[in-house]
């Protein structure tokens, strides 16, 4: 039997492994392996890698020292197997990514960096009431304000401006804490600003007619809509609630100076005082020019009683508050606004009134 020749099938077997590391290299040729990263000492775990974005993943990083297959499948096999388990974890990346989508950063804020907006519809008054100081109570009690105030840098590095939550931000302040914000975009413009903010004081404190009068009479003023009609669509408020707002915002100085505060006067005190005083514009003032000279002021209806030339007199009113369907006190208020209030129990428990009972108080000076 002849003997075997092994070296005849050597030149086909050469081609046919040439051909398949061509090939290889053709499939393999555009991809990047990963960077090497030094090797752990002996006993530590290897270190996670990293994506742009500081995001950690378990993409498994070359390493001296690792085994490498020997053969070019075997090299593809290994480096497809990397790729797999990186879009395992940027798959998992992306999810929860998804779950901040929309949100704004959030950061406690030194309140002397936050200055009040221009479009700031608050007035001062309002941080003097008994509703703002059981507020700024809560807020004590609670180590800071539970939900974000949102501001919006401006071009002093490191200042920001309130875009809502000028309550929240008072009352941080005059406690000393640290204010947790919500940061808007550099980009968030005026118009955006105002309407953000008349949007989130009416879910929340709704603003006294005066406040919310004075806001879209600037807002007109400065061109930030052309028309009240305007105004009332992109805001989604009536055309009719801008207008009785509109009417208390421009009633004139010498008139909203015959009561404690513009923040007491009412849409119905706005529009009586505005026909008395387009049929008798003098009278009207001299009676505004008397009225501001007395050393007290009377309550809301009397001083509208007394602008008109109405002479009721006596007791004005008389009655019983309710909070949650329970009485919490009888009051009476006469035509001097002189107020006189008998407290049940219950609506002074702990040495301090009930917010609730504060509110129906300020209701009956309002005149409501």
């Amino acid at each position: 039997m002849p003997p075997v020749d092994h070296n005849r099938d050597e030149p086909a077997l050469r081609r046919v492994h040439m051909s398949t590391k061509a090939k290889l290299l053709a499939m393999t040729g555009n991809l990047d392996l990963p960077p090497a990263v030094p090797a752990p000492p002996p006993g530590e775990p290897r270190p996670a890698a990293e994506v742009p974005g500081g995001l950690p993943t378990t993409f498994p990083p070359m390493t001296p020292g690792a085994a490498k297959a020997s053969t070019g499948p075997g090299q593809m096999l290994q480096f497809r197997g990397q790729l797999l388990g990186l879009e395992s974890e940027l798959g998992k990346m992306k999810e929860r990514l998804l779950e901040y989508q929309g949100s704004l950063p959030q950061k406690h804020l030194d309140p002397a960096s936050i200055v009040a907006s221009k479009w700031s519809n608050r007035h001062e008054d309002s941080f003097r009431t008994p509703a703002f100081l059981a507020f700024k109570d809560e807020i004590a009690a609670a180590g800071g304000n539970v939900q974000a105030i949102l501001v919006r840098p401006t071009n002093r590095p490191g200042v920001y401006e309130i875009v809502f939550g000028h309550r929240r931000h008072r009352a941080c302040s005059e406690l000393g804490l640290q204010v947790l914000t919500s940061i808007a975009d550099s980009n968030f413009s005026d118009l955006e600003l105002f309407s953000a903010m008349d949007r989130e004081n009416r879910q929340r404190e709704d603003l006294a007619p005066y406040e919310q009068g004075m806001a879209y009479r600037r807002a007109l003023d400065e061109g930030l809509y052309p028309s009240m009609r305007r105004l009332a669509e992109s805001l989604g408020v009536s055309h009719t609630w801008v207008r009785k707002v509109l009417i208390v915002a421009e009633l004139p100085a010498p008139i909203l100076a015959c009561f404690r505060s513009p923040l007491q006067v009412q849409h119905r005190h706005a529009e009586q005082l505005t026909q008395a005083f387009e049929a008798d514009r003098k009278g009207v003032l001299k009676r505004a020019e008397k009225l501001a000279q007395q050393p007290s002021r009377l309550a809301p209806g009397a001083v509208v009683n007394a602008l008109v030339g109405s002479t009721r007199s006596g007791s004005e009113k008389a009655g019983s508050l309710k909070v949650n369907g329970k009485t919490a006190a009888k009051y009476s208020l006469d035509s001097r606004g002189r107020l006189s209030v008998k407290l049940e129990a219950w609506a002074i428990e702990g040495g301090k009134v009930d917010v609730g009972v504060l509110k129906a108080l300020e209701q009956v000076l309002a005149g409501e």
